[in-house]
């Protein structure tokens, strides 16, 4: 039994490893645990899924951040997702998660951190307004939001694998992401540092919501290495779907 692992930033594979990965590349960072790194959305999670079927991972886990759409979430909270919410074209599509799974890893977790459960929705694209966010738990009911989590559990369904969500929130419902962020994107979803620091040039006073962000990004990966330290006892599960 070997559990894959993707996740979508750099910053989140750090919280798992120390070792260096191409983007679209895996490699084996523990005993029957492997990792991809994706880089950021849909059809990256997808093909990083692929990836970790073919290398023999018969259990995919979507690691890493999220975007709260609940209020009572803040960063470096926990979502243990227990459903997957799409919502295209205005209508919800459910997908669900490994129900025993998801029961076995919530009481593993439950003595290190506080577990969040809900639904969590996904995203084509950043989501950056508290507005927006709030319009999505309206029309979602979810508790979070991420660009990756059902593409991912969408080859763990094909494959006949199960499936987890280990989500943390880095940005918090009542907080709009500084426009710096979606300016220094690329297509591709990677940051490009020259293109954020000319952005803060011409834009001083985007600093210190940049710099707000960055705490609770930090945050984030504090859960996030907490949980890595119990993913030996995460993935020791012998159930079925």
């Amino acid at each position: 039994m070997i559990a894959g692992l993707v996740v979508a930033l750099p910053e989140e594979l750090t919280t798992l490893t120390s070792k260096k990965i191409d983007k679209g590349q895996c490699l084996l960072f523990a005993d029957k645990m492997l990792v991809a790194y994706s880089g950021a959305g849909p059809a990256n999670a997808q093909a990083a899924a692929e990836l970790l079927v073919a290398q023999g991972a018969t259990r995919l886990i979507s690691w890493g951040c999220a975007a709260a759409l609940s209020a009572a979430l803040k960063p470096g909270d926990l979502v243990l997702a227990d459903k997957l919410v799409d919502a295209e074209g205005g209508t919800a599509a459910k997908f669900c998660v490994c129900t025993d799974w998801h029961s076995h890893t919530k009481s593993m977790l439950a003595p290190f951190v506080t577990v969040h459960t809900g639904g969590l929705a996904e995203s084509k694209s950043i989501v950056s307004s508290s507005k927006d966010k709030t319009q999505r738990q309206a029309m979602t009911g979810a508790v979070a939001l991420d660009m990756e989590s059902i593409a991912i559990a969408k080859v763990a369904k094909q494959h006949g694998h199960p499936f987890l969500a280990i989500r943390v929130i880095a940005d918090p419902v009542d907080m709009s992401l500084p426009r710096a962020i979606s300016y220094a994107l690329n297509d591709q979803g990677d940051m490009v540092l020259g293109k954020l620091l000319l952005f803060l040039a011409l834009h001083p006073a985007e600093l210190p919501n940049l710099i707000k962000l960055g705490r609770h990004f930090r945050a984030a990966k504090s859960t996030l290495k907490a949980i890595a330290g119990h993913l030996d006892e995460v993935i020791d599960f012998n159930g079925e779907r």
